[in-house]
């Protein structure tokens, strides 16, 4: 019964660990080097991650600079971050990429407070998923024998109680999220 606990709160664990993955491609007003997590740049035939090719760094509050450790691949990142969602627009001076981070429009805010909101609800879904698995597996143990059914009822309980925690976990995070969002 233990394993089918601490296998729980691992998949759990991870699921509000990809949501903070997740939090961090959606931009704000800010500029964070996270936005480019997840821009693969065309390097040399293969689709590489940008932080493998250069060196993001924010100077300014509202400046990102990409410096690439070889030119070459300048028009390359360049392309990665045209192509992105991010809407972003980057000037290449020959020797870095120069991204200013625009301030989002009331509209624009709105509609990525809905895309955390998105994100949050399919964390809670994936949360719920792995409360079941693990309700299930319970079940399994007592047709099995193997747990008596005081037992089935406190590891439900106790499943219950950890899921609980993590959706108020997920609660917070995207509160958290819309309150940076929503700043101007």
């Amino acid at each position: 019964m233990e394993k089918i606990k601490s296998d729980t709160r691992d998949r759990m664990k991870k699921s509000i660990g990809s949501l903070h993955d997740d939090f961090n491609t959606i931009r704000t007003g800010r500029a964070s080097a996270s936005l480019f997590d997840k821009i693969r740049v065309d390097y040399y035939g293969e689709p590489t991650p940008l932080n493998q090719v250069a060196t993001v760094s924010i100077p300014e509050a509202r400046l990102v600079v990409i410096q690439p450790w070889d030119k070459a691949a300048l028009p390359e990142i360049e392309k990665a971050i045209q192509k992105s969602e991010l809407s972003l627009n980057p000037s290449n001076d020959g020797k870095v990429i120069r991204i200013s981070i625009p301030p989002l429009t009331e509209e624009r805010r709105k509609e990525f407070v809905k895309v955390a909101k998105n994100m949050a609800e399919q964390c809670r879904v994936a949360i719920r998923n792995v409360r079941r698995d693990a309700n299930e597996d319970l079940k399994k143990k007592q047709k099995e024998s193997s747990i008596t059914e005081d037992d089935f009822k406190k590891g439900t309980d106790e499943i219950q109680k950890m899921t609980d925690e993590f959706i108020k976990e997920i609660n917070d995070l995207l509160e958290a999220k819309e309150k940076e969002i929503m700043e101007v």
